[in-house]
C-alpha cells in the first residue's frame, strides 16, 4: 500500500532499508547518523539491531550477515569510516552475498564534528558504487535500488548523506515491505583473503569498474535536464548540491544541469555536457572530489569552476545563496546580520557528574606546575570551555590515554587522561593496555555516566564492567578506584586523584554517576 509520511532524511533511509528487506542494522551512534538506527529500533522489531562497540565491529557484523545471504545495513558518521576502514576496504575484495549498504553521514561545516572529511573518497578508494541522495524521497527510494545494485554487482554500496539532508524533513511516498532474504551462507572461498585469493579478487574488482561506470551512465539518479544548443555555463550538481542549484532556477538562466547522485562518475555524460558549454561549475557539498576528477576527464585547459577555483567556498556547507552567486544570480540580502548578539556556547548540563570531576581535577592539577590533561570525544569535551578550561587536547576517539602515555614518555608529569565510558570501550581499552604493558606513569579518569550521553543516551558497551575490564587488562586492583562525583564528596575525590598521581605507574579512577538526562528520561517513562 502506497502512503505518504513526513520524515527526516535519516528516517527515510531507515524506512527505505526496512522496506528493502534488511535483516540487521549495526551502528555506533554519531551525529548525524544516529536517528537511522533509532528509527529502525522503534519501528521494525523484526530487524536485528544492535549498538556496537565501535564502527569496525559494526562493519564486520554487517559483513557477516551479508555472508549469510541476508541484507544488512551499517551506519556511522564520517569519522567512523576511519575506524571501519580496514573491514570496509576489504569488503570490496571479498565481495558480498546478501546486499550490504554502508551509510556514512558527513558533516560539512562541522556542526558536531572534528573535521569535514568527505566519505565519497572512501568509496572511490575501495572502488565500489556510491549513492548520494539529493532529497528525502531519493534517500528512501535509493535503499531498494542500493540493495539490488549490491547483490547484482556482488559489492557493498556506500550511501553518503550530509547533515542538512539527514536532519531536515520532507514528505516521502513509501511502498510496501519486501520480504527478507532466506538464509544462504556463501560457499565461495572468496572470503578467505590469503594473498593468492586476494590478488584474484582484486583483479575481479578492477575488471568490474567499466560495469560500474556504465551503471552510473544509465542510473535513474543521474541525468541532464532538457537543454538544446550551446551555453556559456553548465553545472554538474552532486547530491544535495542539486537542490541548491535548482532553487536558483537554472532553466530560466539558460544553464544546463547534469545531476550526479551515483558514482563512479558518468564520464560520457560529463563530456557531452562540456561539449555544450564554455565552462562548467561543479556544485558538491563536501570536498572537491568531483571537481578534481572532472578536471582530469576534461583536461587542464577546460574552464572548470568550483571550490578549488574560489567560485564556491572552499570550506563549509553549500547554500542556495553561494551557489546562486556562482551562477551569476544577483543575491539580495534584505536583512543585515544581527549585531551585538552574545554567543551561547554549549555547556555541560546542570547536575552533570562531569562538572564535579572537572572541579576536582582542576583543583589538584593547579598544585602541579607541569600538569597536562588530555581529553577525549564526548560530552565531557565541553570541559575545554569556560568555566572549567580543564583539558589540553581532544583529537579522536580514545586518543586521551595514548597521548597521555606519549607525553609521559617524553617527561610530562603529571600526565592525566580523561575519557568517557563509551569512548573507553570504543577505542580506549587498547591504549590502556599499551600503557599497562609499558608501565607508563599516567592517571586515567574514566568518567562513567552509565550511557552514551552525547548522542542521546544509547547503551554503553562497558556498563557495569569497567573494573573487570581494567583488571583483565592487567591493572593492579589497588589502583582501580571508584568515586561518586558529587560536591559533598569533593574531599574524597581530590584525595584520590592526588594519591594516584603520586603512584608511579598506571592508575584508573572511575567517577560513576548516572547522566542526568538519561535519569530524567527514565523517570518520565515510569510516569507514563
Amino acid at each position: 500500500m502506497i502512503e505518504r509520511k513526513l520524515l527526516l532524511g535519516d528516517e527515510a533511509i531507515a524506512l527505505g532499508a526496512v522496506h528493502a528487506g534488511i535483516s540487521g542494522v549495526y551502528a555506533y551512534p554519531g551525529t548525524p547518523s544516529t536517528e537511522i538506527t533509532e528509527y529502525i529500533q522503534g519501528h521494525a522489531p523484526e530487524v536485528r539491531s544492535r549498538w556496537c562497540t565501535n564502527e569496525k565491529t559494526a562493519m564486520e557484523a554487517a559483513l557477516g550477515m551479508s555472508y549469510a545471504g541476508k541484507r544488512a545495513l551499517v551506519c556511522m558518521k564520517h569519522v567512523g569510516m576511519n575506524v571501519a576502514a580496514d573491514a570496509f576496504v576489504n569488503s570490496a575484495i571479498t565481495g558480498v552475498n546478501g546486499g550490504l549498504v554502508v551509510l556514512a553521514a558527513d558533516d560539512p561545516s562541522m556542526h558536531s564534528s572534528q573535521n569535514e572529511q568527505d566519505s565519497r573518497f572512501y568509496g572511490k578508494f575501495a572502488m565500489i558504487p556510491i549513492l548520494e541522495p539529493s532529497t528525502q524521497q531519493e534517500a528512501y527510494d535509493m535503499m531498494k535500488y542500493a540493495y539490488a545494485l549490491s547483490e547484482e554487482k556482488k559489492l557493498p554500496v556506500l550511501l553518503r548523506v550530509v547533515t542538512r539532508l539527514a536532519h531536515s524533513r520532507a514528505g516521502v511516498v513509501v511502498n510496501d515491505l519486501m520480504p527478507q532474504n532466506a538464509l544462504n551462507p556463501d560457499k565461495e572461498r572468496t572470503w578467505v583473503l590469503l594473498p593468492a585469493i586476494a590478488r584474484r579478487q582484486y583483479a575481479s574488482l578492477v575488471a568490474k569498474q567499466p560495469e560500474l561506470v556504465e551503471s552510473s551512465e544509465h542510473s535513474p539518479y543521474n541525468g541532464m535536464n532538457a537543454f538544446e544548443g550551446k551555453a556559456k555555463l553548465g553545472v554538474i550538481a552532486c547530491g544535495i548540491g542539486y537542490n541548491y542549484v535548482m532553487e536558483n532556477d537554472p532553466q530560466s538562466l539558460g544553464i544546463p544541469v547534469l545531476k550526479v547522485s551515483q558514482y563512479p562518475l558518468p564520464e560520457a555524460s560529463i563530456k557531452a555536457l562540456a561539449a555544450q558549454c564554455e565552462s562548467l561549475l561543479v556544485a558538491e557539498d563536501g570536498q572537491p572530489l568531483v571537481e578534481e576528477q572532472v578536471k582530469a576527464i576534461l583536461g587542464a585547459d577546460y574552464a572548470l569552476k568550483g571550490r578549488l577555483t574560489g567560485d564556491l567556498p572552499r570550506m563549509g556547507e553549500l547554500t542556495p545563496d553561494c551557489v546562486g552567486a556562482a551562477l551569476g544570480v544577483n543575491i539580495e540580502q534584505p536583512y543585515t546580520e544581527a549585531q551585538n548578539v552574545m554567543p551561547r556556547p554549549p555547556a555541560l548540563c546542570q547536575g552533570c557528574g562531569h562538572r564535579d570531576v572537572y572541579d576536582a581535577l582542576n583543583k589538584v592539577a593547579a598544585e602541579y606546575e607541569g600538569a597536562r590533561i588530555f581529553g577525549d570525544i564526548g560530552c565531557y569535551t565541553l570541559g575545554a570551555l569556560p568555566p572549567f578550561r580543564a583539558i589540553d587536547s581532544c583529537v579522536d576517539m580514545g586518543a586521551s590515554i595514548t597521548m597521555a602515555k606519549g607525553a609521559a614518555d617524553a617527561g610530562v608529569f603529571p600526565a592525566i587522561a580523561v575519557i568517557g565510558d563509551s569512548t573507553f570501550t570504543h577505542s580506549g581499552m587498547t591504549g590502556l593496555l599499551d600503557a599497562i604493558n609499558d608501565n607508563a606513569n599516567i592517571t586515567v579518569i574514566l568518567s562513567d555516566n552509565l550511557t552514551t550521553a552525547m548522542t542521546g543516551g544509547q547503551d554503553s558497551a562497558g556498563t557495569n564492567k569497567f573494573e573487570a575490564i581494567c583488571l583483565g587488562l592487567g591493572l593492579a586492583p589497588e589502583h582501580v578506584r571508584v568515586v561518586v562525583p558529587l560536591p559533598k564528596n569533593m574531599e574524597e575525590i581530590t584525595r584520590t586523584i592526588r594519591e594516584e598521581i603520586e603512584y608511579k605507574g598506571v592508575s584508573v579512577i572511575i567517577p560513576r554517576r548516572e547522566c542526568m538526562q538519561t535519569l530524567q528520561r527514565k523517570l518520565r517513562n515510569k510516569k507514563k
